[in-house]
């Protein structure tokens, strides 16, 4: 069994995530096995907000090359996390702002 730290990888820190922390949506780099429950749950556990919805996309590792040595970057899966307008914020974005 997953614990909720095992779920959520680490925050995702770019401007155009900062930008949608107004709109309450925040922006994860989750395990590419989780599903959009376990990931709501893992979120509503480590930070105690309401999750409204999850979005998930995977992404695709990246073409890289040093010299004539080549390979991709790992795939990873970001999670975008809606909170509920009742639910206050996730501390940890706004000391970012």
């Amino acid at each position: 069994m997953k614990t909720a730290h095992d779920v959520i990888v680490r925050p995702i820190i770019t401007e155009a995530s900062m930008q949608n922390i107004a709109l309450k949506k925040y922006t994860f780099e989750v395990a590419k096995s989780a599903n959009k429950i376990e990931i709501a749950q893992a979120v509503e556990k480590i930070f105690g907000v309401k999750v409204a919805k999850v979005n998930t996309i995977n992404v695709s590792g990246k073409m890289k090359r040093q010299g004539i040595k080549s390979g991709y970057t790992p795939d990873w899966k970001k999670a975008i996390v809606t909170l509920t307008e009742d639910s206050k914020t996730i501390e940890f974005f706004d000391s970012m702002m």
